[in-house]
């Protein structure tokens, strides 16, 4: 039944919200920012080399990057502006979604505040990735289902089956709500669905939409599913699922809690939430998925939190009227938005590195360690953006030892996809050779016409270097400040009289995770 009367959209405190969005990335990507982060320049090559997919992700995220390269160039500001706007339909498709579930001006204006403080949300939309893009699709599909709860034409899901597809195409976690759309509609009245085609047209257009990845994953032998092995089994820390419960309210934001708990509540506890309960299931489904798998990493869930969010904000708008708290929504406001200044600079560059790093330890919080990596004085998703320099000195230092003659054929070996990516961006203004690397997409591309003659190759250690070459010889270290440990500890070797060629030891570059 569709609802009558629906309030009319806040579109003050959320265009303002919005606004004050778009200034935090012009900050943290302009006068503020520390650089290029490695996932960046990763994706930047990978536009250079248009396809259905790569090792480690779907063709979306890219397709998006290479039209923005060709029009708004590759600054950092051009990079970032379509994960900046991302932030900003979140918001909105959150504020808009609390109004699809009987919610008021206040409710939406406290459901996009939410969005848009929440450090989860900042931190992912404050660089250009895949990662970037889930949170506005996966709300944009909750807004779509409240409305056919609410009694939206029948042919509102097959938009629906579209904004999944696209979903699936940016990143195949989409799947996870279509298991938690299948699961809720089992556990709730709207089971009802099941016996209509509508469901399963949705479903076909999505999986019609996805299928050229799929093709192409067949035909490069499946590459993703070796990637999501070593992944989870090399690259990522067993999490137990207590510790990633726990994790939530961190990445989150603890002082928001209660309101996306509050959320839960309504959808369980209230007769006018239950109508909308399947949205709770779709985040309890995915929460089950990512605790169960043990390695998951803790901002795997935050694409489901709005409809959470949405949900406690109607709770807190009708709390207050029920019992005349008119202070509480104003309360809320103050809450939500100093909690959000104080975590905003671990989620984007808004200090400057010393400054942050004593911040950091003044506060006692620090972001949830996901991967095995030895970290230094800062994060991984700050340290991944310093030491593009030093590596590039280093690799200069090293081409410049090379003759005339050698300098024409020599080619660089990255070590991991950052800092061959970062050759690769970097590398031409100071007239350096491309890099080719066995990291992810770069092994599938191959040496290309490289003859391997002379190799700058840069690693840890020359021991593989040695079983390829007869020469190898050690000249320049990277050894930089604020990045990685294990990327200031990487030298540049320079290797000559190859023992083999090139096309026979490349298949022992391969390393997808």
């Amino acid at each position: 039944m569709q609802q009558s009367s629906p309030t009319p959209i806040a579109w003050r405190p959320v265009i303002a919200f919005a606004l004050l969005r778009m200034a935090l990335y012009l900050l943290s990507s302009g006068p503020l920012a520390y650089g290029y982060m490695s996932d960046e320049l990763y994706y930047l090559d990978c536009a250079n080399h248009l396809a259905w997919g790569y090792v480690d992700h779907p063709p979306l995220s890219i397709a998006l990057l290479a039209l923005v390269r060709s029009t708004l160039g590759d600054s950092l500001l051009a990079l970032r502006l379509l994960p900046a706007l991302a932030g900003c339909g979140t918001l909105v498709l959150t504020a808009l979604l609390a109004r699809e579930i009987g919610g008021g001006r206040t409710a939406q204006a406290l459901a996009a505040l939410a969005a848009l403080v929440a450090p989860v949300f900042l931190g992912i939309t404050g660089f250009y990735s895949m990662n970037a893009f889930e949170p506005p699709l996966w709300s944009a599909a909750a807004l779509l289902l409240a409305r056919i709860i609410n009694g939206a034409d029948a042919r509102t899901w097959l938009l629906l089956g579209g904004v999944l597809g696209l979903g699936l195409l940016d990143k195949i976690s989409t799947s996870w709500f279509g298991l938690g759309l299948g699961v809720g509609s089992i556990l709730t009245r709207e089971r009802r669905w099941l016996a209509t085609p509508w469901p399963w047209a949705a479903g076909a257009i999505a999986a019609i939409l996805f299928s050229p990845h799929v093709w192409w994953q067949v035909q490069h032998g499946w590459p993703l599913l070796e990637f999501i092995h070593n992944a989870t089994t090399v690259k990522m820390i067993d999490k137990p699922p207590l510790q990633f419960l726990s994790e939530q309210l961190l990445v989150m934001g603890p002082l928001l809690a209660p309101l996306w708990l509050g959320g839960l509540v309504f959808y369980f506890a209230t007769p006018d939430g239950r109508r909308f309960q399947l949205l709770a299931w779709i985040w309890i489904t995915i929460l089950c998925v990512l605790m169960a798998n043990g390695a998951a990493r803790s901002n795997y869930l935050a694409p489901a939190y709005p409809p959470l969010l949405a949900a406690g904000s109607v709770a807190f708008e009708r709390l207050a009227r029920a019992e005349r708290w008119r202070w509480l929504p104003a309360a809320a406001v103050v809450i939500f938005f100093a909690g959000g200044a104080a975590m905003a600079p671990m989620a984007i560059p808004l200090l400057p590195p010393e400054l942050y790093i004593a911040y950091a330890r003044a506060v006692g919080v620090s972001p949830p360690v996901d991967q095995i990596d030895e970290l230094g004085a800062m994060p991984l998703h700050y340290a991944l953006r310093f030491g593009w320099s030093d590596l590039l000195r280093a690799v200069g230092d090293a081409f410049d030892t090379l003759s005339p003659e050698e300098r024409e054929k020599a080619v660089v070996l990255g070590n991991l996809f950052g800092d061959t990516a970062a050759i690769n961006f970097f590398g031409p203004e100071r007239g350096l050779p491309r890099a080719i690397g066995g990291h992810n997409s770069y092994w599938l591309w191959g040496p290309g016409d490289a003859n391997g003659d002379v190799l700058l190759a840069v690693a840890h250690t020359d021991r593989r270097l040695r079983e390829w070459y007869e020469s190898v010889e050690r000249v320049a270290e990277v050894d930089c400040d604020y990045c990685m440990p294990d990327m200031a500890r990487l030298a540049v070797y320079v290797c000559r009289r190859p023992r083999r060629p090139i096309a026979a030891w490349w298949p022992e570059t391969k390393r997808y995770e």
